[in-house]
């Protein structure tokens, strides 16, 4: 017999939970496939990536509010339980009864009544926390870099910011992309017949934007894979990109040939944590430093490409400073040869010649954007 539709939708849960926090896979890969085989109706799915998404968000929270009455090393499954029944109790709306009922519901075996007795002691003690890292649920180095480059209550309020669900945005054409990278794509000021490279495209939410105004935009990425999802929603959203597969450090593009050249560059993602919530737990600290490195000698590679009265605009969806106020220097320090346009208005802030948006200011991603224009 077909068990509750919300004990389902726990143990559908606690199954993705584990795929991704015990097996390394990427949540916005291994979610969807579960989904589909899961038989669940469209409400069902989404409340399953609700709390997906919300468990692994307030993974390190949940572990020390459920690590108070744990004294033994338990299996990935317990595990991913617990975490669920703890986020439920303390992060959503669902009544506490419901909570462990239907959590405790999805497990299976001998395990049911240690999570049942677990949880319930998690419902009946108060919520404390031993620092501020664990009661926001990063790691303790991304609370520390955000803090010391935004400065404290900045950073807290942009990390608490990140805690929340999203909001979907729809372009016209279908597209779901955030305002932030959609305000991006606008600030690379396109006409019809400009030619435009984007040298680190993949997936193609920019560069089918930037298409959307008539311009021949050159769509590049370094992975055949990444650039095949370029090629679909080229094909899903009705443009023509000429798309190829390519080192953005060693574009080989000609010299000199674009009217604009986006470089959205990787980085390490520290503005879009609410959309990748398990991008928190996989970074390390060097990632920074290391991302910003690659930085520099994309843009370097970029500067090249642009004509002259053209433009060079640089993005990350991050707020780190060596990923942002970093590479503007480095730009100012070696490519003189480009000079600032104003930076964007409100919800930017000024940062260094660029613009900065934070996640609280518009409920958005966090995005850092520079516009250069080639003398």
């Amino acid at each position: 017999m077909r068990p509750p539709a919300g004990v389902e939708v726990r143990r559908v849960a606690i199954s993705a939970l584990v795929r991704i926090s015990a097996d390394g896979a990427y949540a916005n890969l291994a979610l969807p496939p579960i989904l589909a085989r899961s038989g669940l109706d469209g409400r069902d799915r989404a409340l399953v990536t609700d709390l997906v998404y919300g468990t692994l968000r307030m993974q390190r929270a949940c572990d020390h509010l459920v690590d108070r009455f744990v004294v033994r090393d338990v299996d990935p499954d317990v595990r991913a339980a617990l975490r669920l029944g703890a986020y439920q109790l303390t992060f959503s709306e669902v009544p506490a009864h419901a909570a462990v009922s239907t959590t405790v519901g999805a497990v299976g075996g001998r395990a049911r009544g240690f999570v049942n007795a677990i949880l319930r002691r998690v419902a009946a003690a108060p919520v404390e926390y031993p620092d501020e890292a664990t009661r926001l649920s990063y790691p303790d180095w991304v609370v520390e870099r955000l803090t010391a480059d935004l400065g404290h209550d900045t950073a807290v309020e942009a990390l608490e910011t990140m805690n929340r669900r999203p909001e979907v945005s729809t372009r016209s054409d279908g597209y779901i992309q955030d305002r932030a990278s959609q305000w991006v794509a606008d600030l690379v000021d396109a006409d019809a017949g400009d030619r435009i490279a984007d040298l680190c495209s993949a997936p193609g939410g920019k560069a089918t934007a930037l298409a959307h105004t008539g311009a021949r935009v050159v769509a590049a990425d370094l992975r055949p894979a990444r650039v095949g999802l370029v090629r679909d929603n080229a094909e899903r959203t009705e443009v023509d990109l000429d798309i190829l597969v390519t080192d953005a450090t060693r574009p080989g593009l000609r010299p000199a040939a674009f009217d604009r050249v986006l470089v959205d560059a990787p980085c390490s993602g520290l503005g879009v944590l609410r959309r990748r919530p398990d991008a928190r737990w996989r970074l390390d600290a060097a990632a920074v430093e290391r991302l910003a490195e690659l930085q520099r000698r994309i843009v370097d590679a970029a500067a090249e490409l642009v004509r002259p009265g053209g433009l060079l605009v640089y993005s990350v969806c991050t707020l780190t400073g060596p990923e942002t106020l970093g590479v503007d220097d480095h730009l100012a320090t070696h490519h003189p040869e480009f000079e600032p346009l104003d930076p964007p208005d409100a919800p930017w802030i000024p940062h260094g010649r660029g613009g900065l948006l934070l996640p609280q200011a518009a409920d958005t991603d966090g995005m850092m954007v520079l516009r250069l224009r080639r003398r």
